[in-house]
């Protein structure tokens, strides 16, 4: 008896403060009710495919003019085509020339080729590569006196450039985009200051417009070969370290952690540096080396043909610029 009475009294107990804690909990729901703010949908950018055919057609077509050596046919006819090219895809296109004395004497025709999407937006990106190829082999150990082709020293970062002219004519990104092609960067000689990338030199402090500048740069140099890696390159980090880490962030966001690491490489007196240094635009250089390596066993040799070039890393390159691009948005 004593444990039914026992078990009778605790229910009612139970009972009678459930009641309380009911009639509490209606009170405090009589008044509004907090509702947390709904959190802004960010709109994902649609960016277009970028086509990876369409990039390695466009550096096979460099390499079938041949040696592109500034002063010879070959180097001319390459120039028209790529103006051409270029004019298909947007009417604002120019050719910017000039004759370059090197620091071997010589006298070299430059033809920087430069083509503008979305003229009227102030916010501006620009995107260069250099599109000659070097005169000697001199990292070779046979036929060093003779010119390469420059598959992707010269030929890769063009054929990416001009796939993303094409994308861009299909669907306008919201800022604008400068393309420069620069010229003789690849005639210098090693250990001498500055004999390299006179194209970009003259371009930076004769640019193309009056009082012409970008809210930052990108260049693309040795960016087709299999494997690749692209290093946090020293000049770039100096200069333009926030698009540095806006590039690679963009990179290991898509998956391409193994392309671009994040490791601090040597410093690179590429086209960037004069870009960085004279026309004052934040440039960084997205280009193939590593310690161990450095730029490769086909770097300046006759390796650096079409056998070389890897439509994989053609398409890595090409899509984290082009997502960088298309998610941007104008200023308010």
């Amino acid at each position: 008896m004593k444990n039914r009475l026992t078990t009778q009294k605790y229910i009612l107990w139970t009972l009678v403060l459930s009641i309380a804690i009911g009639l509490f909990a209606c009170k405090t729901d009589s008044g509004p009710k907090y509702i947390p703010p709904a959190k802004p949908k960010i709109a994902k950018a649609i960016v277009p495919k970028f086509n990876k055919d369409s990039a390695y057609h466009y550096i096979q077509k460099q390499v079938d003019f041949g040696f592109r050596v500034p002063g010879t046919p070959e180097h001319k006819a390459c120039a028209d085509w790529l103006e051409q090219k270029l004019r298909s895809y947007t009417s604002d296109v120019m050719v910017q020339t000039a004759t370059l004395t090197g620091k071997d004497n010589k006298q070299y025709p430059m033809y920087n080729i430069i083509a503008s999407f979305e003229p009227q937006q102030k916010k501006r990106i620009l995107l260069c590569a250099h599109w000659d190829s070097r005169a000697i082999a001199d990292k070779d150990n046979k036929r060093t006196a003779e010119p390469i082709v420059g598959a992707n020293d010269g030929g890769s970062g063009v054929g990416v450039l001009i796939e993303i002219a094409r994308q861009l004519s299909l669907k306008p990104a919201n800022v604008g985009v400068d393309i420069v092609l620069f010229d003789v960067e690849d005639q210098g000689i090693d250990n001498v200051e500055h004999s390299y990338a006179l194209g970009s030199q003259y371009w930076s402090k004769n640019p193309h417009k009056p009082n012409y500048t970008a809210n930052y740069g990108i260049l693309l140099d040795m960016v087709g070969a299999s494997g690749a890696t692209f290093l946090k390159e020293l000049y770039s980090m100096e200069a333009a370290p926030q698009v540095v880490n806006k590039v690679w962030k963009v990179a290991q966001s898509l998956g391409y952690e193994s392309y671009f690491p994040n490791v601090r490489g040597g410093a690179i007196a590429d086209d960037h540096f004069y870009v960085n240094r004279d026309a004052k635009i934040p440039t960084v250089d997205i280009i193939h080396y590593t310690q161990e390596t450095g730029f490769g066993d086909f770097h300046h040799t006759h390796k650096d043909n079409m056998d070389l070039i890897s439509k994989g890393t053609l398409y890595v390159v090409g899509n984290t610029v082009m997502t960088l691009i298309y998610s941007e948005n104008p200023p308010l």
